[in-house]
Parts: structure tokens; C-alpha cells; sequence
């Protein structure tokens, strides 16, 4: 009998169920949404990144349908061997018309791009500077890079400063933050950054992964909101969260664009998305443009369910978005509380080390458009009654 060379799997599979670290795929039906059919049950779902409620908008999938009978489905290649569509490239132009910038270059994944732009900006001889909540893309860029990494505590911006006086014998420096962090809530000190920057020649990346579409006078994110775009040399997004698409990309100068191209590894050697799926994403562009009272209206939603929550005695932590944790801080503890949710019909999804450090298990609540008042109310009915103050919360 052939020793089994994967059968120490089982036992750390184990040692993470015991821990309540498990995670399990589930299957909706239908179209993705405020609600979701799981299992022949309806749920009400504040698990997606859905913040526009476009993931299911007809607009968005009748223009991925006229894309598709127009150029097919499959891209086909690599963007620079057969797989530049003409979809892409008006998906391209449009971004960089929207970001107010020279160019702007389509990835298969938000992921992606956080690699690709890590990867093929800094590598040895270089130091990148990085919040230490950032997102797992750009801690794998990082670590890929081969560039020395230094990270700093949560938008500490004094520790950063110190830590740069410290890099001025590299090569290349570069500052990488999110702009909107997806498990606080909270944004970066983006205008400090900046000066940060400037100061010690450093590049400054930001992740407008959670942001874009949501924050500024225009939807373009917390370098907008912040006033400091035409001061941030690399802004990443993501067509897939308030979107409702699928895709990363890349806006910036002409020069930057041309260079991750040819440098940008997830880029050179991934097939590019479906034209569909670009030509959804233009869709997508067109309501973030003309109808602003989604956002507007989305986050003056989460100020009000904040407000409510903390009055519940909730620790919502330092939120200021769309995101609204509820920090539990016990991993098993959180999967009681989100599977007692699940009972009364809600989908709020447990979030646990690695996602968070250890001790800051939490619910993790995000608003959506598309949840209307009386879905939200009776959200906050149910919290209530699980409240850490309230007596209706088993010990």
C-alpha cells in the first residue's frame, strides 16, 4: 500500500474545525443580491460586496449579453498574444476618463492587480512601507516583490514616518495602503500619506478595492474624498465589489500603464477577462455617473445603522463606510451569533483569523443599495435581542 503523502490534511482540518476555523462553500440560486436563495430558504444578505446593487442589475447583464453576441465569451489568451478585446480597451478608456487620469489597465482580478503592480514596481534594493490591515493581494504583492517589507502599525502615520527615515539608502521606496480597509471599515490617512510621500520620495499606492464607486463627489474613492488624486501615483480598483463586475484595474500615468504591460507578471500571464464581462463594467460606470443618490444615500444609511448599532452596545470599531464590523473578538462565539442570525433569516458572515488577527473575530455587516428600510429594521430588531448587553444573549 502506497504511503499517503496528504494524510496529515485530515488532522489539520481538524485542528481548524476544533477551533472554529472551518470554512464551507454554500450555493445560491439565482441572481445575486439584498436577498439570496440558499438552499430553498431566502435569505436577506449582508455578506456581498454589492454595495451599488448592481451584481444583478439588468442593465449590466444585458450589456454583458450584447458584448457576447457581439465578440463571444472567451478573451482567448493573454491581453498582449490575441486577448485585447474591443470591449476591454473602451472599458480602459472609460476608467481612465473616470479616474480623471492618463490611462487606466484592466486585470483579471482585483487581486491580480495588487500583485502586479507590487511585483513589477519594487523588487531587491527596495523597501515598500505597509499598513499592517492591509489586504491579503497586497501582502502577497509584497512579499513576492523580493523588496525588503516593512510593516506599519494601522494608519499610524508617526511610525511610518520613522521607519522611512530609516529606508533612505534604497533604491526605491513605496507607501501601499488600502483606501478603505474591507474588515474596520475604517479609511486611510491619505492627505499624511501624501506629505509622507513627497517628503521621503517614496511612490504611494492605495487600494480603492471598497471604495470605488461609493466614495467622493464622483464615486472614484478616499483618494477623491480626501482631495489628494492628482497627488497618488498608483490607484488600484476593482470592478467587482461596487460594480457589480468582475476584473481589477489600474489608473495612472501613461508611463505607469506602459510599464506594467510589459512588467506585470498577472497580467503578461493571464488570459484576459470575457469582453462580457468588461462591457458589464461600462454599464456599471454609466449609473455610477448619473445616478450619485446610491451613494449618497448608502452611506448616510450605514451613519444611521452605526449609530443604532453602538447604541445596542455593539463595538462597530472605527467604521466610517458601508463596512459595519461587529467585533466579538471569540472566534466560536461569532459562528454562534452569525448561525443564530442564519436561523431568524439573515446572512451576516463570520469573520475569523487569518482574515482578522487573533481575538478580533467579528460579524462583518455590509450595506448594500439595495436593502430596503424595512430589511435593515428588522436587521437591527433582531441584533437587539443579541445584543452583549442584552439579557436575551445566552452566556
Amino acid at each position: 500500500m502506497l504511503h499517503d503523502r496528504l494524510d496529515w490534511l485530515d488532522d489539520e482540518l481538524t485542528h481548524l474545525r476544533d477551533a472554529d476555523l472551518d470554512r464551507h462553500l454554500q450555493t445560491f440560486a439565482g441572481a445575486q443580491g439584498p436577498t439570496l436563495a440558499i438552499a430553498g430558504r431566502e435569505f436577506v444578505n449582508f455578506g456581498a460586496n454589492d454595495y451599488l446593487a448592481l451584481a444583478g442589475d439588468p442593465r449590466l447583464a444585458a450589456a454583458a449579453v450584447a458584448a457576447t453576441e457581439r465578440e463571444g465569451w472567451g478573451a482567448g489568451a493573454s491581453p498582449l498574444v490575441v486577448g485585447h478585446a474591443s470591449s476591454h480597451e473602451r472599458l480602459e478608456r472609460e476608467l481612465a476618463d473616470f479616474e480623471g487620469t492618463e490611462a487606466a489597465l484592466l486585470f483579471a482580478t482585483g487581486y491580480a492587480a495588487n500583485v502586479g503592480v507590487v511585483t513589477a514596481l519594487v523588487g531587491r534594493g527596495d523597501v515598500v512601507f505597509s499598513d499592517e490591515l492591509n489586504h491579503a493581494s497586497i501582502v502577497d504583492g509584497c512579499r513576492l516583490s523580493r523588496a525588503e517589507v516593512r510593516v506599519y502599525p494601522h494608519n499610524d502615520v508617526d511610525a511610518l514616518s520613522k521607519q522611512l527615515q530609516d529606508a533612505q539608502t534604497f533604491r526605491r521606496r513605496m507607501i501601499v495602503t488600502d483606501g478603505l480597509f474591507s474588515m474596520d471599515g475604517d479609511v486611510a490617512p491619505l492627505a499624511c500619506l501624501v506629505e509622507l510621500a513627497k517628503r521621503n520620495d517614496a511612490m504611494l499606492v492605495v487600494d480603492e478595492a471598497h471604495a470605488t464607486g461609493v466614495f467622493g463627489p464622483h464615486g472614484r474613492g478616499t483618494c477623491e474624498a480626501a482631495g489628494v488624486e492628482d497627488e497618488v501615483e498608483v490607484r488600484v480598483g476593482t470592478l467587482s465589489k461596487g460594480l457589480g463586475s468582475v476584473g481589477g484595474f489600474v489608473a495612472g500615468r501613461r508611463s505607469l500603464v506602459e510599464w506594467l504591460v510589459n512588467k506585470a507578471r498577472p497580467y503578461v500571464f493571464s488570459t484576459a477577462l470575457p469582453p462580457a464581462a468588461a462591457a458589464a463594467s461600462c454599464a456599471a460606470l454609466d449609473v455610477v455617473r448619473t445616478e450619485p443618490a446610491r451613494r449618497i444615500e448608502l452611506l448616510q444609511r450605514a451613519e444611521r445603522l452605526r449609530s443604532t448599532l453602538r447604541a445596542q452596545g455593539w463595538d462597530v470599531g472605527p467604521s466610517v463606510s458601508q463596512i459595519i464590523p461587529l467585533v466579538v473578538g471569540d472566534a466560536a462565539r461569532t459562528m454562534q451569533l452569525a448561525a443564530q442570525l442564519r436561523e431568524r433569516g439573515f446572512l451576516v458572515p463570520p469573520i475569523r483569523p487569518p482574515s482578522v488577527p487573533v481575538g478580533a473575530a467579528r460579524l462583518r455587516l455590509s450595506l448594500s443599495y439595495g436593502h430596503t428600510p424595512e430589511q435593515i429594521a428588522r436587521l437591527t430588531t433582531t441584533l437587539a435581542e443579541l445584543a452583549p448587553r442584552s439579557d436575551h444573549l445566552p452566556a
